[in-house]
């Protein structure tokens, strides 16, 4: 073995302490590791419940290094996520088959390599094969045996992504920061994962605990061909996703920062000559791990001997180049080289990585990610010229998993307002109910119910809206019941239940009560709490400091409640709700603007939604004049003013064209019809189509 060969310089230890220190302050430590599992697996959840009120059955998982922890903002690493189909009753045996289902039978003939199945379908009615073309991408064999397409897929997505998408191998992306992969859960592991559990394992590694857990964590079947096969359309390919998973959440954090470095090298310096065509990924490095840590001692993976686990995992990515094949760590086998990486390239690659071992590793001084190697060069103790980024990796985290809580809900929002059957105010109420229920008799798990907790809070300030909006149109007085739930559900997060009351108590007529329930929401929304949309992303999105110091100390539910103000959203179902220049918001698409519109927005075309902030400012404007404090009223106009004139703040609003149309109306109300004309065509100027300012103008001029 290579490994036997290398020596170790007498300044390994000494800066692989350095290093780990280095890689500390990048994000790669105990409290991000910990926190960045915990928010994809989050995530997961509501991802999962979201897809499941959609009436699909299906099950998201976070795979790779976001989740893993084995990333740093450096590494730019994608998100990936498998989409576990579970209408499927994928087959091993004949003895797996299920009456009423969709059965698919694991098959394999003398085309099909390792690691790969062929699914032939079998009838829902008797555990008989299937002889009739189910789907138009089924496939029949020269046996008559019907066999689903991994063609499907793409059939699949096109009705499920209504935005342009492209695959790349068994992914989907529809942005290029997230890859999604459709795949079936397999009913039983299949043999040959089942042959990695069997084996005698002499090594040191993994632990007894970690294999027995790994035992029980399912496969999947991915819709991923080999690769210049005749027959690659209707091969699916095994992939141990879960027990890789979960074989790295068991890892310690000199094994992890190893692999962030090892990523880094790759990056950087081992792909740099490569041949079109050609791939050398992170995963070879992880495979390279994982044979390292079965053959080296646990003692040697401490902080004082990270540079010699990189060497001993660049010796194994030797051996795997000198002999032309990366065996697949679980599935035997399986050449992870072939078709992806020419000999030629193993060849320059091989010579690389020795170079960068006989130099003793001073390629680490030229890493350029995260500026790793001038913080390596900073060596005097006392002087710290690079800031820790731990707290900015954590508040990214934390508003990206808050994005997706948000979008979960404006898609199952959208779908109960779309609804026929229910409407949303019954429909609602039949998920709190499901939700409340699974919480109560423990099918949830704790991501799960997190996730289930915030949906119920949601939902239930949407629908004392909504009753609210009915009260106030039909002349009611609003129940007891309806304000017991608005005084309940006000910490959804910092403002947007709030200003939704506020807005309410306005168009009640009850002044002071809102001008009291907008005091309190303006000491809230200082200078560390940040804005989240789940409709709309900015570029270069990033939280203020002090909110990811926040978050990195306190976690997700105290930043929720303390530091995140929504984007303030009104159905037309609460639209007496709302103020009424916010009507017109709600009827923006109107003729064939709507065609013009990114799929995206199509999920809250019916709505108005506004950021936190102007909105407050706009409601203070309003109730303040009401009550005749003109002083207190100018301030509001000042606020609102402040943000539409500067730029960068501006930049920052998610809804930057709504903003400009409400301090627009301000204008009108203060006699200024020309100044708020003139906003109005700058509000159409950022967004020309699918805008309220449309209307307005139309409304001021009688022109188009």
């Amino acid at each position: 073995m290579l490994q036997a060969m290398f020596r170790i310089p007498p300044f390994f230890p000494s800066l692989s302490v350095l290093l780990c220190r280095r890689l500390d302050a990048v994000g790669a430590n105990t409290l991000v590791f910990e926190r960045r599992r915990e928010a994809f697996l989050h995530r997961e959840a509501m991802e999962t419940i979201t897809e499941q009120t959609q009436g699909t059955n299906v099950v998201a998982f976070h795979f790779g290094s976001q989740s893993e922890g084995t990333t740093t903002p450096g590494l730019q690493s994608d998100t990936d996520t498998l989409m576990s189909v579970n209408d499927f009753n994928i087959m091993l045996h004949w003895y797996d088959w299920k009456r009423g289902m969709v059965n698919l039978l694991m098959v394999k003939d003398e085309s099909t390599p390792a690691q790969h199945y062929l699914l032939q379908r079998v009838r829902s009615d008797e555990p008989l094969p299937e002889t009739r073309v189910v789907d138009p991408t089924d496939v029949i064999d020269s046996q008559g045996r019907v066999f689903l397409s991994n063609e499907w897929v793409i059939r699949h997505c096109a009705k499920v992504f209504s935005a342009d998408y492209l695959r790349r191998g068994p992914s989907i992306s529809v942005d290029e920061d997230f890859d999604y992969v459709l795949a079936f859960r397999c009913t039983s592991l299949p043999p040959e994962i089942l042959a990695w559990f069997d084996a005698m394992r002499p090594g040191y590694w993994p632990p007894p605990e970690v294999f027995e857990i790994a035992r029980q964590c399912p496969c999947f079947l991915v819709p991923d061909g080999y690769r210049g096969s005749p027959t690659e359309h209707i091969k699916w390919r095994v992939t141990p996703n879960l027990i890789e998973r979960h074989l790295m959440f068991s890892l310690n954090n000199v094994q992890k920062k190893c692999l962030i470095v090892l990523k880094m090298l790759k990056k950087q310096e081992m792909t740099q000559h490569l041949h079109e065509g050609c791939k050398f990924t992170s995963f070879y490095c992880k495979t390279a791990l994982f044979f390292t840590l079965e053959r080296t001692p646990s003692d040697v993976w401490r902080e004082q001997g990270l540079l010699e686990c990189i060497v001993r995992c660049l010796h194994t990515i030797r051996e795997f180049l000198i002999q032309g094949e990366c065996p697949h760590y679980i599935v035997d086998n399986v050449d992870l080289f072939d078709k992806k990486l020419c000999r030629e390239c193993q060849v320059k690659l091989e010579k690389q990585i020795r170079v960068m071992i006989q130099d003793d590793m001073h390629v680490l001084f030229n890493l350029q990610m995260d500026d790793l190697g001038e913080r390596l060069m900073q060596l005097h103790p006392h002087i710290e010229l690079f800031s820790d980024q731990s707290a900015s990796v954590f508040g990214n985290l934390t508003m990206n998993l808050f994005k997706v809580y948000a979008w979960g809900f404006t898609r199952i929002c959208k779908q109960m307002c779309d609804s026929r059957d229910t409407g949303f105010y019954q429909g609602a109420i039949d998920l709190i109910n499901v939700l409340t229920f699974r919480q109560a008799n423990g099918t949830l798990s704790r991501y799960e119910s997190n996730s289930a907790q915030f949906l119920i809070m949601n939902l239930l300030s949407s629908l004392a809206c909504v009753a609210s909006s009915y009260c106030i149109q039909t002349g009611q007085a609003i129940p007891r019941d309806v304000w017991q739930m608005y005084s309940e559900t006000l910490d959804t997060d910092v403002a947007s239940s709030r200003l939704k009351l506020a807005s309410m108590l306005y168009c009640q007529g009850d002044l002071y009560r809102s001008a009291f329930v907008l005091n309190d929401v303006q000491q809230r929304l200082d200078n560390s709490v940040t804005s989240v949309c789940g409709c709309r992303k900015l570029p270069n999105e990033q939280p203020p400091e002090e909110f990811c110091e926040y978050a990195l100390r306190y976690g997700n539910a105290e930043t929720r409640t303390r530091k995140m103000a929504f984007c303030v959203r009104f159905m037309r179902e609460e639209m007496y709700c709302a103020p009424d220049i916010l009507w017109f918001e709600m009827y923006r698409g109107v003729g064939d603007y709507v065609a013009y519109i990114h799929p995206s927005e199509r999920m809250w075309m019916n709505w108005a939604e506004v950021d936190a902030r102007p909105f407050m400012m706009y409601l203070q404007y309003l109730t303040f004049g009401g009550l005749r404090e003109r002083q207190r009223q100018l301030q509001a106009l000042q606020g609102l003013r402040n943000i539409c004139t500067n730029h960068v703040t501006l930049g920052k609003m998610f809804h930057r064209e709504t903003v400009i149309n409400l301090l627009g109306h301000c204008l009108e109300m203060e006699g200024d019809m020309e100044g708020a004309l003139d906003l109005y065509n700058i509000s159409r100027d950022f967004m020309p189509r699918n805008n309220a300012a449309n209307l307005h103008i139309h409304r001021m001029t009688g022109l188009q």
